[in-house]
């Protein structure tokens, strides 16, 4: 760490202008201010802590609407409708003949957390749903993906529908064979789509060029919620109900009509139309109107207006079937009976952060959307509670695979740990919870990345992953405390197996990345544990900041992971070998791969070669600050600033704040063994907060000295202790002020 006179940090803050924070307070923040930041506030302390909530997303590049909305808000109605998939209707209607023909279905997962995860959320609806459906991981020394074996096994099983989940986009040759049996296959994914696509009945996963899905980045177990939420909604009335909403008004300004028609289906858009009529001037056989409308059960916000408006366009000769929307949503939302249309613009929720949001239609699309969910909910309380259940296996399986959290990701996180926390935990979290002591109430997405999510993972990298599944799924709570503590131990073995090969490989990989010009670590070593390659190449990546790849043996076959930074792209790169290896895929910086042992020599002599043209962004030593906070505004509050942008991971750093001229008031060692821990309390003016200095208390008296004012970067953090919450600041950098 640094010293106070010669950091190693620079401190980089961004500027800001008054200008930008007001735009982004106005049309953004202030709406919500008291809701994110304490009714009890005064005008004057809401204006200060929403303009540094507008500073720190600025500094982020957060300035669109529709990017705001999920650091703002955290409703699941903002999630992306299931349907958007293109293949997701036909997806429900092969698993609902299934259901009807009494057809075998087997669900085949992945041995990580995602894969895990994934499985355990699609298994136990379709089991709920009384399918017969069995599941099936990778297991010893199985492969990646969907393979021979368990489809032929299946076969013999008669079994008809194979659903893959966090797997199968890149099984060609497999799902070709399953085709041949007579098995259908359905895949879902998230992984990066290779060029020529597998021939199976349907595909879903969002990376794929026809997804129709508006956020690629979902992880798989996403990915099979989104399919579950799907089935769910098939219990509906609403399931493949078709309606037509319609809105009509007359523009003064220009002296014309304007008709917007929506077409839904699943409360999703399908199709929409805008006609401009001219009185006098257009007639309605010009006019995709009555083509648009054929058929459609039409609904309007007030039939009796829209019905009399439209008479004075086409005459009465002209009938439109209309639905009355207003005093439908009326029953459900009292507050809205006597609301003209276009006042429900100012209504829509999601209107105020995306601009094409605010149109008179499409408020009315959305708050009929929230309209039919407010009936499922009441009508199917069961729905809303299992989904709580699967949000907390999608928020692990989020944190785990290292999803950026952004977009409706942030949604599952946030409402996946506040599940944990508030609603009972779901059978099998709750015992390795237990297991690991964790206190639940404390528990934020940094803490799962360090303890339950390695500890799911282990088994699946020690060839044991039906462990952490049959955890999952177990309704025995004594097998549930017997497999948990068995996974204890698996991660463990993992934790030891990890640092002893670590020493091991060192030299080697120092020697590897000047081998490859500084741009490439290749490492290989037969006595890596083959579900550890992973874990090792990303511990190089982090040791050396370049592409790493950790290769082992497994019989004939080298096993490699690759792990990538510095904006260099992984799958990218294992395209380039062509048809070299016997599998590979993956994300942009995670991948995996294998091949033939005899090819080894040639892979590394090739990677080598490639090594040369590989071009990585540069490392920036910048610290880059979120915000810098006077000392009189520094309160109990200012930590709201924490909760808001929970959750932090990939694509959503921890805040960096600076504090000016502050004075330690207090210094402390604390710790059982070194390296010691500083402990100081910071003398903030009105108001005196503890600040935890990690490993750095041989610095107390030596350069950190009680009295003297300092300039300091922190990050903000919450105590647990006894039932005790206290606020603290956790040092990352101490100049001299």
């Amino acid at each position: 760490m640094a010293n106070t006179n010669n950091s190693v940090l620079n401190w980089n803050k961004k500027n800001v202008t008054k200008q930008q924070a007001e735009f982004l307070c106005n049309n953004y923040i202030n709406n919500k201010a008291k809701s994110l930041f304490g009714t009890n506030l005064s005008d004057k302390e809401i204006t200060i802590y929403s303009q540094i909530l507008s500073s720190i997303l600025i500094r982020r590049n957060i300035t669109e609407g529709n990017d705001i909305l999920y650091y703002l808000e955290d409703d699941l109605r903002f999630q992306h409708s299931p349907f958007c998939f293109n293949s997701m209707e036909d997806a429900v209607e092969r698993i609902l003949q299934a259901q009807e023909d009494g057809e075998k279905v087997l669900i085949f997962g992945d041995k990580d957390v995602d894969g895990i995860t994934s499985t355990a959320i699609l298994y136990s609806y379709l089991h709920q749903m009384n399918i017969d459906v069995q599941w099936r991981l990778p297991v010893a020394d199985d492969s990646y993906g969907l393979s021979m074996q368990a489809i032929d096994d299946f076969a013999a099983e008669e079994g008809t529908l194979i659903i893959t989940v966090d797997c199968g986009i890149s099984n060609f040759e497999e799902i070709k064979h399953a085709n041949e049996l007579g098995i259908d296959v359905i895949i879902t994914d998230h992984h990066n789509p290779p060029e020529n696509l597998p021939e199976a009945i349907l595909i879903i996963d969002p990376k794929t060029e026809d997804s129709g899905y508006p956020f690629k980045e979902i992880s798989g177990a996403a990915v099979a919620y989104k399919l579950v939420s799907a089935l769910r909604f098939a219990q509906t009335d609403f399931y493949n109900a078709e309606i037509c909403l319609m809105e009509v008004a007359f523009n003064p300004e220009l002296k014309q009509y304007e008709i917007d028609c929506l077409k839904i289906r699943n409360l999703t858009k399908v199709k929409h139309l805008h006609e401009v009529i001219i009185p006098g001037k257009t007639s309605i056989y010009n006019l995709k109107l009555p083509y648009f409308l054929q058929g459609q059960l039409i609904y309007v916000w007030d039939s009796n207006e829209v019905r009399k408006i439209l008479n004075d366009i086409f005459g009465s000769s002209v009938e439109f079937n209309l639905n009355d929307l207003r005093s439908e949503i009326g029953k459900v939302f009292p507050q809205l009976k006597n609301k003209a249309s276009f006042e429900l613009k100012d209504l829509s929720q999601i209107g105020k952060y995306i601009e094409n949001e605010k149109s008179i239609i499409n408020s009315l699309f959305n708050l009929y959307v929230t309209y039919c969910k407010r009936i499922i909910a009441t009508k199917y309380p069961e729905q809303i509670t299992d989904e709580k259940k699967d949000l907390q296996l999608v928020a692990l399986a989020a944190i785990a695979d290292i999803m950026p959290l952004q977009n409706e990701n942030r949604i599952f996180v946030r409402n996946g740990i506040l599940s944990m926390k508030k609603d009972k935990l779901r059978p099998g979290l709750s015992e390795l919870f237990s297991r690991l002591k964790i206190n639940i109430e404390a528990i934020t997405a940094k803490d799962l990345s360090w303890t339950v999510t390695p500890a799911l993972n282990a088994a699946g990298r020690l060839g044991q992953a039906n462990i952490s599944l049959e955890l999952l799924l177990s309704e025995n709570p004594k097998e549930r405390e017997q497999l948990s503590t068995k996974i204890f131990e698996l991660n463990e073995q993992r934790k030891d197996l990890t640092m002893q090969a670590s020493y091991r490989i060192h030299d080697a990989a120092k020697e590897s990345v000047k081998r490859h010009h500084d741009k490439l670590c290749v490492v290989v070593d037969e006595e890596i544990n083959k579900g550890l390659t992973g874990n090792f190449a990303g511990r190089l990546m982090q040791d050396f900041s370049v592409p790493s790849i950790a290769l082992t043996f497994c019989n004939d076959i080298c096993v490699g992971s690759m792990r990538s930074c510095r904006g260099f792209i992984a799958t990218t790169f294992l395209d380039d070998f062509g048809d070299f290896f016997i599998n590979h895929g993956g994300h942009n910086y995670a991948a995996g791969f294998s091949f033939t042992k005899d090819k080894l020599n040639e892979f590394l002599e090739k990677a080598e070669s490639m090594s040369k043209n590989i071009t990585l962004e540069e490392e920036n030593s910048d610290m880059k600050i979120d915000a810098e906070i006077p000392t009189e505004f520094l309160s109990p509050v200012t930590f709201k600033l924490l909760d808001i942008l929970e959750p932090y991971g990939c694509m959503n750093d921890e805040i960096i704040i600076k504090l000016s001229h502050v004075k330690i008031a207090e210094g402390t060692i604390v710790g059982k063994k070194e390296p010691y821990t500083l402990k100081l309390l910071l003398d903030c003016g009105q108001y005196k907060f503890p600040a935890i200095f990690w490993n750095q208390g041989e610095r107390l008296k030596k350069d950190i000295f009680v009295g003297n004012n300092y300039d300091i970067l922190v990050s903000m953090s919450k105590n647990y202790f006894n039932g005790n919450i206290t606020l603290q600041f956790e040092i990352i950098d101490i100049k001299q002020a």
